[in-house]
């Protein structure tokens, strides 16, 4: 049962990651992401797969904690390609 809650909790988590890349990449502009945000919860996920191999637990959790990192990754990526486009603004305007 404490596998079922814990993938229930990475699903309803990880459900909001990809919700939240297609925003960003819309946006073009990383004015409203934390990038500290993005790399905290990286470490928590990185945390509990850990915890997973630690305790020997290795089981079918893992697959939602590493699609769920999977996406925090690419809103990083999309992070940084929207930093881009926010610097090249700014040149544009001057």
């Amino acid at each position: 049962m404490q596998n079922i809650l814990e993938t229930i909790m990475l699903i309803c988590f990880g459900l909001s990651w990809p919700i939240n890349l297609i925003k960003a990449v819309r946006a073009r502009t990383a004015k409203s992401i934390s990038l500290p945000f993005y790399l905290l919860i990286t470490v928590g996920y990185i945390a509990g797969i850990a915890a997973k191999f630690v305790g020997g637990n290795i089981n079918y959790v893992l697959i939602a904690y590493f699609i769920n990192i999977f996406f925090v990754i690419l809103n990083i990526a999309v992070y940084f390609r929207n930093k881009r486009f926010d610097k090249g603004s700014k040149n544009a305007e001057v």
